[in-house]
């Protein structure tokens, strides 16, 4: 079965490499300590030190095999030299929110690396989904929890 694209940004691929390299050799080092440490108290069975570092050392190694896995089946936004004459991924689109009345702008990203708090929304979410291929001028409605929100596409860009 083959593995889903996951969707991101050269700057997501960069902070997704950077974070691999810290678990690999800052982290794994520092939680082979702590084990080492730990071990060196004594008796495994009720030392809670221990089985902290090894839960711990769970989650690096597990964390470590998700952005292999992820970087392995990346496929990179690049829209530079791309017309904006629809939205895609990669591409900055302003909206017209006519719930709220006042414009937002959004960084149509990949699930990976959304961050709606920051302006970065994913493809997949209900507003990116609904703007996908859309053009500037169109209304969009987007069944959102809290009913039908309205926007306008203001412009699309690289």
């Amino acid at each position: 079965m083959a593995e889903k694209q996951v969707l991101l940004t050269k700057e997501g691929i960069h902070k997704l490499e950077s974070e691999l390299e810290t678990l690999k050799t800052v982290e794994r080092n520092k939680v082979a300590e702590e084990l080492k440490e730990a071990r060196a108290q004594g008796d495994l069975s009720e030392n809670a030190e221990y089985d902290a570092a090894k839960d711990r050392q769970a989650e690096i190694e597990t964390r470590i095999v998700e952005i292999e896995k992820m970087l392995k089946n990346v496929t990179v936004i690049d829209t530079e030299d791309e017309m904006t004459d629809t939205v895609k991924p990669g591409h900055r689109v302003t909206l017209y929110d006519e719930t709220f009345e006042e414009e937002v702008v959004y960084l149509i990203v990949g699930s990976t690396e959304a961050d709606p708090l920051n302006g970065k929304i994913s493809n997949e979410s209900p507003v990116g989904r609904a703007i996908i291929g859309r053009r500037a001028g169109d209304i969009v409605e987007v069944d959102t929890h809290g009913g039908i929100d309205k926007y306008k596409i203001l412009k699309i860009e690289n």
